[in-house]
């Protein structure tokens, strides 16, 4: 069994681990969005990885101090070969016990690699924007959840009986999981930025048309009143899913990161 937490320096008062985070993304202009953010401020270098365009996966996540596939337009369920790839390889950061993040199409396939299903709902409703959730028992367990979050996806993931699911939502009911120690799957969107959510909302302006989904303006709305929540619990969020949250407080990355430049 390999160690979870990743050595550490200390250089400048921000701790520098030696291990990056893989981050997996699926188109040229995509971003790691705040959560990338959030893991720099943690002091955890990126190693950003697009296999939908040629880059390669590791064999083993020996080498990392953690995992996070982002969602994208693609299906868990379509034939492409890097689809395959990326599911068969959430395998190794399982076996590993490496912390593994899937977040909606990440989450789906982590959903499909313990022999889950993804499909769409069964009435053509889509979440596009802020929705509603609830935490499970296990989920009030492990710590407290936003009441809305943001959504961007048309298909939703249901898992084996056994699997630990923390959050549940109306139309797609399985919004959180747990597998294991130290893998989850998000069905939501806590990385968005304000930058990400201009570009989503003007190049998929298409799918706020579909039936279920929120029109633009409420996107801003939503964001001006539920974002905050949304961020002060994706802080405490990555402190359990680094491993670092025992280890005293952290400044708010968004505190002490420059600007970036963030698209979908």
């Amino acid at each position: 069994m390999m160690k979870i937490k990743a050595r550490v320096s200390e250089t400048g008062g921000v701790a520098k681990h030696e291990r990056p985070i893989l981050i997996v993304l699926h188109q040229a202009h995509s971003t790691p969005g705040r959560v990338g953010q959030m893991l720099a401020a943690r002091g955890y270098r990126l190693d950003i990885r697009r296999p939908a365009l040629g880059d390669s996966l590791p064999k083993s996540t020996a080498e990392h101090a953690g995992v996070v596939i982002f969602g994208g337009p693609m299906s868990a369920n379509d034939t492409e070969a890097f689809v395959r790839r990326e599911i068969d390889f959430i395998n190794v950061p399982l076996r590993e016990e490496t912390p593994f993040l899937g977040i909606c199409l990440g989450a789906q396939m982590l959903a499909k690699t313990i022999g889950g299903t993804v499909g769409p709902h069964p009435d053509g409703q889509v979440e596009v924007g802020y929705y509603d959730v609830m935490p499970t028992p296990a989920g009030e367990q492990l710590m407290e959840w936003p009441d809305k979050v943001y959504q961007w996806h048309r298909e939703g993931f249901r898992t084996p009986k056994g699997t630990e699911v923390l959050l549940k939502g109306h139309h797609y009911e399985e919004q959180a999981i747990r597998v294991g120690k130290n893998a989850y799957g998000l069905q939501f969107h806590p990385e968005i930025t304000l930058a990400m959510l201009y570009r989503w909302t003007t190049r998929g302006h298409e799918r706020m048309k579909l039936p279920g989904a929120r029109n633009r303006r409420d996107h801003f709305a939503g964001r001006a009143v539920y974002d905050g929540a949304v961020r002060a619990w994706l802080t405490r969020f990555l402190d359990l899913w680094t491993g670092v949250a025992d280890q005293g407080a952290l400044p708010a990355a968004e505190t002490v990161m420059q600007p970036m430049r963030l698209s979908a």
